[in-house]
């Protein structure tokens, strides 16, 4: 699809909100043959959202999974560089087809692997489930909390020591970090340049600031089927100061949760995003017991 001009059509959804004033807006390029990785940049300045996708056709080889028409290579480009996966952008692109092509399953062959994505119709309202590469965590030098904290104008006493820090992987890196207070992640004013410079030293992606709501007491102790955050992702890297709502953090955090035992094997976890930006969305994480991936499910909405 391309303009008079024959410039590629540009489509701006939100993620993560039924309603343009919400979410996370991402850029949509849905036919980006030809374009080079220069333009494909140039574009995702221009559009000035946290990402913009691009779609080119498959690769030559046969795709199984998924019906012909409905298999895609997926590029994700910041204002600034060039980003292996992006969760919100592969669920607006999701939609954006889905009104097209209409509901059913698609196949993303994105740098980070292959993320299969299912769209849904409920109530005239199209969901896009997406199933991420299978996620993993690792623990953080103190050294680096350290600075991660510095640079946040937090101290280690304002954490949550029941959900520690690590660095969580499901595309790509995000350290979480855990406020022990609702307050304490809602009052968000860092160093923009130097969490930048420290994140590139570590390769993340973003930071994943986190708050659990209290909940009931599990039965018998057991790790709780379904739990509440409130979200926050500083996005320095990219060119954005904070991140609405982070679909590729929210998969890295549900495999944290779940490796870590902060949730059973079979769970859904609620993320709200974005509240204290103005910008409220909900992300919904899925894990499913035998299955090591992280599904992570929203609306999208075109902003215009």
């Amino acid at each position: 699809m391309t303009t008079q001009t024959g410039q590629p059509a540009i489509l701006r959804y939100t993620a993560f909100s039924g309603s343009p004033e919400g979410g996370n807006p991402a850029g949509v390029v849905l036919d980006a043959d030809g374009l080079s990785d220069a333009e494909m940049l140039r574009i995702a300045a221009e559009v000035g959202y946290s990402e913009t996708a691009f779609l080119t056709p498959p690769p030559a080889e046969p795709v199984p999974a998924v019906p012909p028409g409905r298999a895609f290579t997926i590029r994700y480009f910041s204002p600034l560089a060039e980003v292996v996966f992006c969760g919100h952008a592969t669920v607006a692109t999701a939609v954006a087809l889905g009104e097209r092509l209409g509901p059913g399953e698609l196949l993303f062959r994105s740098p980070a692997g292959p993320i299969p994505v299912t769209v849904a119709e409920r109530d005239g309202v199209l969901r896009a489930t997406l199933t991420s590469v299978e996620p993993h965590s690792r623990p953080v030098a103190a050294a680096d909390l350290a600075e991660a904290l510095a640079a946040l104008g937090w101290s280690a006493g304002e954490l949550d020591p029941a959900i520690p820090p690590r660095i969580a992987f499901a595309g790509n890196d995000h350290l979480v970090l855990a406020a022990a207070t609702r307050e304490r992640l809602a009052d968000l004013d860092y160093d923009t340049g130097r969490l930048k410079d420290h994140m590139l030293r570590l390769g993340l992606t973003t930071l994943q600031l986190v708050w659990r709501e209290p909940a009931g007491e599990p039965e018998a102790g057991s790790p709780p089927s379904r739990a509440v955050f409130h979200v926050r992702d500083p996005f320095p890297v990219g060119g954005v100061v904070e991140d609405p709502a982070t679909g590729a953090a929210a998969a890295a955090f549900g495999g944290y949760a779940r490796e870590l035992g902060l949730v059973a094997p079979d769970a859904t976890l609620t993320l709200h995003q974005g509240e204290d930006m103005g910008r409220p969305g909900v992300l919904t994480v899925a894990l499913r017991s035998g299955d090591p991936r992280v599904h992570v499910s929203g609306t999208a909405a075109r902003i215009r």
